[in-house]
């Protein structure tokens, strides 16, 4: 039975037509295989781990002048004027006292004195 085995597995390997996938897939392996072919051969990637790097040798370039940016005259922002705050004085307390006794006494009475018809008044040099 091994022999039977060994010898199926054989003729699957062997014969060519059995795995048919088409022809894009057949350009695609092929244009994979091509790929990994360029690296080995060329060094890159995996297989050029070991090698050193060529050395870039970069020509110097031209001097370059660049225009100065333009002048922005600005003007000074305008003055803040803030008011002080108010300031608050808290009054005195007003002390309450009793009010005082009133007493009601006699009313005094001006009565201006009247000197009759055709007397002069000394204090405005006229006639009343």
């Amino acid at each position: 039975m091994k022999r039977f085995a060994l010898a199926v597995t054989l003729a699957v390997l062997l014969l060519p037509g059995v795995a048919l996938a088409g022809s894009a897939t057949d350009a695609a392996l092929g244009l994979g295989a091509f790929a990994v072919f360029n690296q080995i051969l060329s060094g890159t990637g995996l297989f050029g781990a070991v090698a050193a790097p060529a050395p870039t040798v970069v020509a110097p370039a031209a001097p370059v002048y660049v225009a100065p940016p333009p002048v922005y005259v600005v003007p000074p922002p305008a003055p803040v004027y803030v008011a002080p705050p108010p300031v608050y004085v808290v009054p005195p307390p007003v002390a309450i006292y009793p009010a005082p006794p009133v007493y009601y006494g006699p009313r005094f009475v001006y009565v201006p004195r009247h000197h009759g018809w055709g007397h002069r008044d000394h204090r405005w040099g006229h006639w009343r």
